[in-house]
């Protein structure tokens, strides 16, 4: 129960106000009465599948990702039209490029939408590799990602 009442007060305080760092996290949770370690934190924190982005009075910000029927949140859809620049065929991979600082946003993305084709996901700072089975598959995969790009 203070579990799941700690993890609603997480997405509310991140909704209300740009946290960038664990410890202001644990600092605005013990303000509301939640004795938590950073240790707990961290935890919450992959629980909640939280990741951060670009913050427009801090440099970065926590961010959640609400799921819906369809499988990417409009949160998530938005991120990923946002950052991703080029999506491109190579073999059985595919490399995209992204926004600097933003490979490991369009990865989480790639992540949740859990393609069969895909076997496995790289980020780094600008640049997401799939790795699929096949170039069939690769090329699927491209297909699929150009149109979240282009969905509303």
């Amino acid at each position: 129960m203070l579990r799941n009442a700690r993890h609603e007060k997480i997405l509310e305080l991140i909704e209300a106000k740009e946290i960038e760092t664990q410890e202001e996290l644990c600092a605005d949770l013990a303000a509301n009465n939640f004795s938590v370690t950073q240790a707990t934190v961290s935890r919450d924190i992959k629980d909640l599948h939280l990741f951060k982005i670009k913050g427009t009075k801090k440099r970065f910000r926590y961010a959640a990702v609400t799921e819906n029927i369809g499988g990417l949140s409009e949160k998530m859809r938005s991120l990923f039209q946002a950052c991703v620049e080029e999506i491109r065929p190579v073999g059985n991979l595919i490399v995209i490029k992204t926004l600097n600082g933003n490979g490991s946003n369009a990865g989480v993305v790639i992540d949740r939408l859990d393609y069969r084709e895909v076997v496995g996901t790289v980020s780094g700072d600008d640049t997401v590799l799939i790795i699929c089975e096949t170039p069939a598959d690769a090329h699927a995969v491209c297909e699929k990602l150009h149109s979240v790009l282009q969905a509303n």
